[in-house]
């Protein structure tokens, strides 16, 4: 590898080292370093200085312009720079509809020869690996200013998309932290302070999500933004810019054959797109200097990348990955990596892109011609004709989902009449088919199929993603003969999902609503603001009310009327105005004499006591699993959630909470006096809850007195020992570990944590080889692994015999308190909405759940 020996140098040694020799630019164009006032590589440059460099060679120059797709949370903007020639961009919506006409099999094909490709080049999903937005304003700049005659053929003939920033929260986080660290000189030891951030990283983004796994389950306002932009132009190469640890060297594609590709997309897209464009990164990296690596390690198979995305929509996507600076200067084995030189790599292969691209471009438009026509073949060899779905106690959760499928644009339709599948009943208005003849056919397989046999058995991430089992939604694969008896309703839009109302009728003694809906937690927390007393229901019943006899099920709320301090008017206009908000039926009732079951003054309905949660964070812990818990109780239930460091908790007064919530991670900072405040916080009445690795912490601190279940290899002394190749170890060792695959396990509707179902039998995420023994209480198990648990993803033969009968959810008692255990997380990636439900119940039953005692 060649480095930079020093970081700050004039202009035209700057420009000989970053770009091609011989390379005239227009004057007036002013390069990143006259704008910023420093040399690229110097610093780490602010979001909103980098957006404002782009905004001025917009203001200059007619090759280039910008638009804004979106807000972050943290109110940074997100913006993409079109370059291209004038004459295209004057052309711009007919080249666009033009294009489209790709991916639409039934409309005549387009003359391919005079299209432009379409380019997008997407940089720093990631926030902390900073080198790639750096080499995207060079890049913007290269393209913009160089009088090179091949730089203005590729601008004749390609629509280039500069995305300069894909998280600009995690960045401007990272960037401050890079900057108020750098050294004058800068220090390359590896152990300072600049090269090892503090709890969260720039990673992730404001709620510390990874927004590189979010493509597909689209859970942030910033994936939303950026696919609704993708769908307008459906690009041919889309390259997503990463780094990884510092004694690497480069990876481009294509990634490891077969182990590593889904098995949805068409074989060309990886024998021959990705083969087709490796040459010009090698000559790239070659010319260069840089050391660089193919074929290894890295993931094709999970369509929620950057990467991967584009190709189940008939682009390619392409991933690169290069040895970090983590600063602006740091030693590894190859010598000194300085933040420069990491830019010129980027920099280098994103100008390799699109050469790349445009000297094939017919190959690119034609495959995605032929990706889309090849969608719809394959849909009719498929085992499915099309998908029927739907909750009809959950409409939010159903529409939540439709939502998804409208925006990654797959048709969706009603039911026209009701349809029975795999012993289930779908009615018509409460179900939605999808059909599986449509040019989206990939997407509606990786929507609703699930998979279990695999060409490898090491996975860079998860290996089950089927969406419908995610959303926790009953649904049927529809065969080909049933398929004919099928009537397909009206077609769904986003106006269906919002057209809706849901009237409340007044009552002066009592309302209810079911806790099924998944916006049910949200409306009891609005009441619990308000001061609104509310009771949950322990046992079914049904009862008449101003509509008619309605029936309810364990969990639904009881707020009553006359014991509230909110006069009974404005009650009802509270209840007319949370219905609106949150699509829920409330229903009024006249009296409390039920038809069936309990009646309403009953002592099965229990009052519930206000959340007041706190959760630890910090270093150790997983600030994705933090973040997931936080994100869902911003974002579903307006709650307000305290989050304290974990190297702060000695000053905090547990008595003020009631709730204290653990999520995966290391909790080795806390004091052995630190644990016994827990210890006694609980057993004064109330809830821990504890998820995966805090679990086993809990049973190691004796708070919990559960059981891991240990499978020991039995071994005789006279018994030769194993021997395997050195050269297996990575596949063997990697096949024991539960990577991230999708199980079904028997769940306790009768308890509070498993309020709001109405089928025992749920799906779960799974990422994590923590396997627990049964509660010995027979009442305090509330979900356990079913015998014949695997829905989706991969496990070694070995796990899985290991895995029927443990614990999935488990209460543990504690003087008057108790410990709710999550062996699996109910809350993974933000996007489980079929598992979500425990967890709001932990939260808002928590404190009335009681551990029964077993008599003898």
């Amino acid at each position: 590898m060649l480095f930079l020996p020093f970081l700050t140098m004039p202009l035209l040694a700057q420009q000989d080292y970053f770009f091609p020799e011989k390379t005239f630019f227009k004057e007036g164009v002013p390069t990143p370093g006259e704008f910023l006032g420093y040399e690229i590589g110097d610093f780490h440059t602010r979001h909103d200085r980098l957006v404002a460099y782009f905004y001025e060679l917009a203001r200059i120059s007619d090759r280039i312009h910008i638009q804004e797709i979106g807000m972050t949370y943290e109110q940074r903007p997100m913006i993409i720079a079109t370059i291209t020639s004038p004459q295209n961009y004057n052309n711009l919506e007919n080249i666009r509809q033009e294009h489209l006409q790709l991916i639409d099999p039934q409309v005549s094909l387009p003359a391919m020869g005079q299209m432009p490709v379409i380019i997008q080049l997407g940089y720093n999903v990631h926030g902390n690996e900073p080198s790639s937005s750096e080499a995207a304003m060079l890049t913007a700049y290269y393209l913009t200013a160089s009088e090179d005659p091949e730089v203005l053929r590729y601008l004749e003939d390609a629509v280039i998309f500069v995305e300069p920033v894909l998280n600009p929260d995690g960045r401007d986080r990272h960037t401050n932290w890079a900057n108020m660290h750098r050294g004058f000189p800068p220090v390359a030891d590896a152990n300072d302070r600049e090269h090892n951030e503090v709890w969260p990283s720039g990673r992730v983004n404001h709620y510390w999500f990874d927004l590189n796994r979010d493509w597909l389950p689209l859970v942030h306002v910033e994936s939303q933004a950026r696919l609704k932009f993708y769908h307008t132009w459906y690009p041919n190469v889309v390259t997503d810019f990463h780094e990884m640890g510092t004694n690497s060297t480069y990876f481009f594609e294509p990634t490891k054959p077969f182990g590593s590709e889904n098995p949805i997309i068409p074989r060309s897209n990886y024998d021959d797109l990705n083969n087709l464009l490796a040459p010009y990164f090698a000559n790239a990296m070659d010319d260069i200097g840089s050391l660089y690596f193919t074929k290894e390690v890295f993931d094709n198979s999970y369509p929620g990348y950057g990467s991967t995305y584009p190709d189940i929509q008939g682009g390619l996507g392409l991933v690169f990955e290069q040895a970090s600076s983590r600063g602006h200067l740091q030693e590894s084995i190859h010598g000194e990596v300085s933040f420069a030189f990491t830019i010129r790599n980027h920099l280098v292969n994103s100008l390799a892109t699109i050469k790349g691209t445009v000297e094939n471009k017919e190959i690119f438009l034609r495959h995605q011609r032929e990706f889309f026509g090849g969608a719809v073949k394959q849909a009719d060899g498929h085992y499915a004709s099309g998908y029927v779905f739907g909750d009809a106690g959950d409409r939010n959760r159903t529409k939540a989902f439709m939502d998804l499928l409208l925006q990654h644009k797959i048709k969706v339709y009603e039911t026209g009449r009701d349809i029975e599948s795999n012993n289930k009943t779908f009615g018509a208005g409460t179900s939605y088919i999808v059909p599986g003849n449509q040019p989206q056919f990939r997407m509606v397989a990786t929507m609703f199929d699930t998979v279990t046999t695999f060409h490898d058995s090491l996975f860079y991430d998860t290996s089950a993603w089927s969406m419908v089992h995610a959303y926790g939604l009953p649904s049927s694969a529809i065969n080909k003969r049933a398929w004919r008896n099928v009537s397909l309703g009206q077609q769904i839009d986003s106006t269906f999902l919002n057209s809706q109302s849901f009237p409340v009728l007044r009552s002066d003694y009592a309302y209810l609503f079911s806790w099924q809906d998944y916006n049910a937690p949200g409306v009891l927390h609005e009441l619990q603001k308000k001061g609104i007393i509310a009771k949950t229901a322990f046992k079914p019943f049904s009862i008449e009310t101003l509509e008619g006899i309605k029936e309810f099920s364990n969990g639904s709320i009881l707020v009553p009327v006359e014991i509230q301090k909110m006069p009974a008017e404005e009650l009802h206009s509270l209840m007319s105005d949370l219905a609106k908000t949150h699509k829920i039926s409330i229903e009024a009732v006249k009296g409390g004499f039920s038809t069936t079951g309990i009646d309403l003054g009953s002592s099965s309905f229990e009052n519930l006591e206000v959340p007041k949660p706190l959760m630890l964070i910090g270093e150790g812990i997983s600030q994705y699993e933090a973040g997931e818990i936080w994100y869902l109780m911003d974002s579903k239930l307006g709650m307000p959630l305290t989050k304290v460091d974990i190297l702060d908790f000695n000053r905090v007064k547990l008595e003020n909470y009631n709730e204290l919530i653990l999520v995966n991670g290391n909790y080795g900072l806390l004091r052995e006096k630190d644990v016994q405040k827990i210890k006694n916080w609980v057993e004064q009445g109330n809830t821990l809850i504890l998820q995966k690795s805090a679990v086993t912490w809990g049973i190691t601190n004796k708070l919990i007195a559960e059981e891991l279940k240990v499978k020991k290899d039995t071994v005789t002394e006279d018994a030769p020992s194993l021997r395997l190749d050195y050269g297996s170890a990575e596949a063997i060792e990697g096949a024991k570990v539960i990577g991230g695959s999708m199980y079904r396990v028997d769940l306790d509707i009768t308890h509070p944590l498993g309020f709001g179902y109405t089928n025992r039998d749920l799906v779960v995420y799974r990422n994590s080889n923590i396997l627990l023994n049964p509660v010995k209480n027979p009442y305090s198990t509330v979900a356990v692994y079913k015998n014949d648990p695997l829905v989706s993803g991969y496990i070694s033969s070995d796990n899985l015999q290991k895995l029927p009968g443990t614990a999935s959810v488990l209460v543990s008692k504690l003087g008057s308190g108790r410990v709710i255990s999550f062996v699996d997380n109910p809350n993974f990636r933000g996007t489980w909405y079929g598992t979500n439900k425990l967890f709001f119940n932990a939260l808002f039953f928590g404190p009335i759940i009681e551990v029964p005692e077993v008599r003898e």
